[in-house]
């Protein structure tokens, strides 16, 4: 992806490696910026990998900018049966253009360099229908926190605050930085269980909090899914 110049960030299991969280993916994801240019790169990376799609929507931009992702599968001798899955669009996540601009740059060994997603727009795009990407959410937050819990910037404590889903954590934090709390407590009224330090009703309100995410994201997939669902049978009579 960055001999071909590509415009991307990697995103899903991998990404969640680096962060701390660990997490086995058969996959690799990326977030890539919906051009024409950028998707002749990516075009010509995918050749280099000999990687052919899998299943549909065809890679073109109409189906990137609605939300699809893209799935590919490598048939290069160095990276055999590898999948690479593509998007640009996702529930909740701000434009790539952002996402770029929030980028986390890590040195690999090699003096190579991988862009990731920032670990705010990891924990948004994770906020799926999935069951096993909320368990995930948690660790990447936990790792985070007990990485930087130590010399914590206000940052730090307006991101945990937002988003940890651990109610002993989050109770620490929220009664350490009442303040805070109180400024954000219009967007996530579960801090007040927080900050008053009510562990069991603080648990309940994650778990609805959890729900209603899913069925948000369940309503976005409903659309695209019929779309998926009327390609599919285009093909087959193809």
């Amino acid at each position: 992806m960055r001999a071909h110049r590509v415009r991307a960030l990697l995103m899903g299991g991998q990404a969640c490696v680096f962060y701390g969280a660990a997490e086995f993916s058969r996959d690799t994801d990326f977030a890539i910026l919906a051009d024409a240019k950028n998707l002749s790169r990516l075009r010509k990376a995918l050749n280099e990998l000999s990687a052919g799609p899998i299943a549909v929507p065809p890679l073109e931009l109409k189906f990137l900018r609605k939300g699809h992702a893209i799935h590919f599968r490598c048939r290069h001798p160095e990276a055999p049966r590898l999948r690479v899955d593509v998007m640009s669009k996702m529930r909740g996540v701000d434009s790539f253009g952002q996402l770029w601009k929030r980028r986390t740059t890590l040195d690999l060994p090699g003096g190579e360099q991988c862009d990731l997603l920032s670990l705010p727009d990891l924990v948004q795009a994770k906020k799926t229908q999935r069951d096993k990407d909320w368990p995930m959410i948690r660790r990447l937050i936990e790792a985070n926190f007990f990485g930087n819990r130590k010399n914590a910037s206000a940052a730090h404590i307006r991101f945990w605050l937002k988003e940890l889903r651990t109610p002993e954590l989050l109770t620490e934090v929220a009664r350490s930085n009442p303040k805070v709390v109180k400024l954000l407590l219009s967007k996530r009224r579960l801090l007040g269980f927080a900050l008053a330090g009510q562990i069991e009703d603080l648990s309940a309100a994650l778990t609805i909090e959890e729900a209603i995410e899913r069925e948000k994201d369940r309503l976005y997939w409903q659309p695209l899914r019929k779309e998926l669902e009327q390609l599919r049978h285009l093909r087959f009579k193809k």
